[in-house]
């Protein structure tokens, strides 16, 4: 049995999805939300907005128990490294000796058979939090049209020129604003949502079909200009980036490049059955970034 006006915490509620998780738990009714952020200075917006903060930090589990006080829900992401593992199993165990009941975890794209490793190190998540007892609702968002506005600290368009790793393929999108979406509705009615997992993504395009419709609704001309994965891999060392982490990532662009990844463009037709919207496609988000994405 579910709490009737749950307490829910939101990790990384200082990220994308995180924020705008928030964003939509707060047109619900009957419920506490909390934000966990790392330090004060960091919970100073939501403090404005009414919202209990917490601190939260995945490498240190002194903070877990008390920031799990009280708490009903868990909305449950982790960092881009492989710290991510011990980060997830470690939180895990402190949200079960802390009694919260429901789980709804974030994770990455593919099939339960998939072998890129970082979507792996998240299906590996996924089994924990099942095995721990939590009912849970699992998310796999395939690839964020936000990296086209930016990736990481780099921006994904400048000058009307798009740059990816991927050459010609076709992948599978999805708007962070409908990931976040799903995201509050298995929060706020488990009852609904416990034991599913969603993929999701609602449109696939290529870089040359992107560039096309940016063309047609900024009214500037936009191109695709492929790089080679290498680059990527020598940006991210450059950066002092953790490796382990980002050579899957730079293994997973190789392998779209190649057309090797079975399903890259697969997209599914359940985000109307879950939120009762139809989701974003590419046009719908460009003309809704038009602004950012002017020169």
């Amino acid at each position: 049995m579910y709490t009737a006006n749950p307490k829910i915490l939101i990790t990384g509620a200082t990220g994308q999805v995180g924020r705008k998780t928030i964003d939509c738990l707060r047109s619900q009714e009957g419920i506490e939300i909390v934000a966990a952020v790392r330090s004060t200075a960091k919970g100073a917006e939501f403090r404005e907005l009414g919202i209990e903060t917490v601190i939260l930090d995945f490498d240190d589990p002194s903070t877990h128990l008390p920031a799990f006080e009280g708490i009903d829900r868990l909305f449950m992401m982790t960092g881009y490294t492989v710290d991510m593992l011990l980060q997830s199993k470690v939180l895990t165990d402190n949200a079960k000796k802390a009694g919260i009941s429901h789980v709804v975890h974030l994770g990455a794209c593919g099939p339960d058979d998939a072998t890129v490793g970082h979507w792996a190190w998240h299906q590996l998540v996924e089994r924990y939090i099942e095995w721990a007892g939590f009912t849970y609702t699992h998310l796999r968002p395939q690839d964020f049209m936000q990296n086209l506005l930016s990736y990481g600290d780099k921006k994904g368009v400048g000058d009307g020129v798009i740059h990816a790793y991927v050459d010609d393929a076709k992948l599978s999108w999805v708007d962070v604003d409908d990931v976040a979406l799903v995201a509050a509705l298995a929060l706020a009615d488990p009852e609904k949502h416990s034991g599913k997992t969603y993929r999701l993504s609602s449109d696939a395009k290529n870089f040359d079909e992107i560039a096309a419709l940016m063309t047609q609704i900024v009214g500037k001309p936009y191109r695709y200009e492929p790089l080679s994965p290498e680059v990527f891999l020598q940006d991210m060392q450059n950066s002092g980036a953790e490796m382990t982490y980002m050579r899957c990532v730079y293994d997973h662009w190789k392998r779209h490049a190649a057309g090797t990844i079975p399903g890259a463009s697969e997209t599914f037709d359940n985000f109307v059955q879950i939120t009762g919207k139809q989701p974003t496609r590419w046009a719908d988000f460009i003309e809704k970034h038009k602004a950012e994405l002017e020169y």
